[in-house]
Order: C-alpha cells, then structure tokens, then sequence
C-alpha cells in the first residue's frame, strides 16, 4: 500500500480503512482521515463507539498483553443474535457474555489501534513457536521476482508442521528455492525460513475469488508426498 499509494499519485489522506465482519454488521474498526500513513497501512483503525474489543490466547482463553498476538473478539451492539436456525455453530462462535470469536488473529496498541496478522486457523505451530503467514507473506513480497505468495503449514512428524511457500513469479523470471532460502537468511529469524518452497501457476480459489489455504495446504502436502 506505501508504493501503491505514489505509484497512483493518491494522496493518504484520501485512504480511509476500515474492518469488520459480516457478523459484526458490519464495521468495527476505522482510522481517522488525519491518522500517520503508518498507521493507515498496518492497522485497521480504532474501535467504534459503544464497542469492545479485546485479545485473548486463543489455546487459554486468557487475555494477552498490548501489542501481543491473539484472537480478536468484539462486544456490542454490531454482533449478530446468531446465524439462522444453527444455534450449535451461533454458540460456537459467540460466548455466553455476548462476546464474538472472530477467528481472527490481531493485536491491539496502547492507543487502541487494532492491527490483523491472520487467522487463527492459519497459524503455524514449528516445534512450539507460532508463525504467522501473513508475516512471511509480507516479506517475501518484497523479493524482486515474486509476484504473489501464500504461506501454509504442512505436517512434520519431529516438529509438527513445517513451512511451505508457495510463490508464483514475476513473468519472465526463473527462481529457485535456494535464491528463496538465501534472501531469508539475515533478515528474518531462522525458525521462520520456509522448509519448503513451492513454484506454482495459480492457487485454489473460492467461487469469489478468495484462496482457499486448507486445500493449497492440502495439496503441498501431496506433492511434498508427506
């Protein structure tokens, strides 16, 4: 979004971002017209009025300090009363204090910005550290010859799950895992290096068009043969 925004000659004060949730009817977050590019670029805003939002460890249930990964959940009067004649996935999802579970991995400043990292059920556990897709995700777009790339976890019997990229390059371009591998060294932490590297043509889509991670997960761990 920084490069986009000279690339398009838009100035960010013409950048308003806002979040929600179908759920949440359907915006919870919003930044200011006169918020810093920062904070425009790598959060989703503030919280509204006569709204609560809080972070909890999603494995305890117990809420995380500021600025700490966890599962963002939302109170008030946005949330939904339930999804219709389904009260087992309503009750799923939505507490018995009228909290509701986004399923979304955030964290929250000390200002009460909210920034998203992913989604909970994305998250990758590597020999007990969690690894956040979106993170790598990033990053890696920052390599000259990667057009697009989506980060999965697929199994490992000593670790639990590994990391795989799977990239799709620039056209016209040739890569290799170890030019991947080498970029990453350095620049991020060792545990975070992708174990696997992947060059695919296109990813598995939903019929709006979103990718569809369980079965590009799925489909890594077979052709990895694991």
């Amino acid at each position: 979004m920084r490069s986009f925004l000279p690339s398009r000659h838009v100035s960010p004060l013409c950048l308003q971002v806002a979040y929600g949730t179908t759920e949440n009817s359907p915006v919870t977050f919003m930044g200011f017209p006169n918020d810093s590019l920062t904070r425009k670029t790598e959060t989703v805003g503030y919280i509204f009025p006569h709204t609560e939002a809080k972070i909890e460890d999603p494995e305890t249930g117990q809420p995380v300090p500021l600025n700490t990964p966890g599962e963002l959940q939302i109170r008030g009067y946005c949330v939904m009363l339930g999804y219709w004649g389904d009260p087992a996935k309503t009750s799923e999802v939505v507490t018995a204090e009228k909290w509701y579970k986004t399923g979304d991995l955030a964290s929250l400043d000390e200002h009460g910005y909210c920034k998203i990292i992913g989604r909970c059920k994305d998250m990758i556990i590597r020999g007990g550290e969690n690894i956040y897709p979106a993170e790598l995700e990033q990053f890696l777009h920052t390599h000259p010859k990667v057009e697009e790339v989506q980060v999965v976890g697929v199994k490992d019997l000593r670790l639990g799950e590994e990391i795989c990229a799977c990239i799709r390059v620039r056209a016209g371009q040739n890569c290799t895992e170890e030019e991947i591998k080498a970029f990453c060294k350095g620049k991020i932490s060792h545990f975070k290096i992708p174990r696997y590297v992947v060059f695919v043509s296109q990813y598995p889509l939903t019929v709006s068009g979103k990718i569809q991670k369980y079965k590009l997960r799925e489909q890594m761990e077979k052709h990895l043969q694991l």
